[in-house]
């Protein structure tokens, strides 16, 4: 997977001569978060919406309404913009995207082809990757196996789920916190659960967890 295959192509941009209210109104407008800042052709910086909030008056403030319009007039998305900006191209494995963003603190990456901008992924972006890649969407039965970390584990797990009739569709690995195990996590459908535990205790498979895959319920607080 690479993140041509998941940014949104030709973002919206701005310049940046761009005055504060105009860039607003385009976030909210258009319901985007991060706006590439183009100057000649060029990308020059990138505006998040938090940093144009956090550019606005504070409640606090003893300016006047008219006074408090006039000084955001004169505020432009130079002013504002983050840059340079941190980049990847096309090509770019979606981890390697994930990695990037997660230890530069920022929540998109710009996608250039060469000094052309031609996209933009979003942390956003990166959430519906996870949920592909876990099998999110799917229903059907879900494992948590902790495995030692020898040739073949994996293999007689994945054996062990066909011969109950399973069709694996998603496996995810993760080093455990616990042991010095891999937790492997399984989404599959068709296998008959009762079956499928009574064979992986007899092969000495670890099953941490096994469960019916379903959507859970957010809960609201407030």
């Amino acid at each position: 997977m690479f993140v041509r295959d998941y940014m949104t192509l030709n973002p919206i941009t701005v310049t940046p001569e761009t005055t504060f209210p105009q860039a607003l109104n385009v976030i909210r407008k258009e319901k985007i978060r991060h706006l590439p800042v183009i100057d000649n052709g060029r990308l020059v910086g990138i505006m998040v919406e938090k940093d144009l909030l956090s550019n606005q008056p504070s409640p606090a403030t003893t300016l006047s309404v008219y006074e408090i319009y006039a000084l955001i007039e004169t505020l432009h998305v130079r002013q504002m913009m983050k840059s340079p900006v941190i980049t990847v191209e096309g090509d770019c494995p979606i981890e390697e995207a994930a990695r990037i963003m997660v230890e530069n603190q920022i929540s998109c990456l710009p996608i250039m082809d060469g000094n052309a901008l031609v996209g933009i992924i979003t942390e956003t972006d990166i959430f519906k990757v996870l949920v592909n890649v876990l099998g999110g969407q799917q229903r059907g039965n879900r494992l948590t196996l902790r495995l030692p970390d020898r040739i073949g584990e994996l293999a007689a797990a994945s054996a062990r789920i066909a011969e109950a009739g399973g069709n694996i569709f998603a496996v995810t690995t993760a080093r455990s916190r616990a042991s010095n195990k891999a937790e492997v996590t399984i989404k599959e459908t068709g296998a008959d659960r009762e079956m499928l535990m009574k064979w992986l205790n007899e092969s000495g498979i670890e099953v941490v967890d096994l469960r019916a895959s379903e959507k859970y319920p957010p809960r609201l607080f407030g």
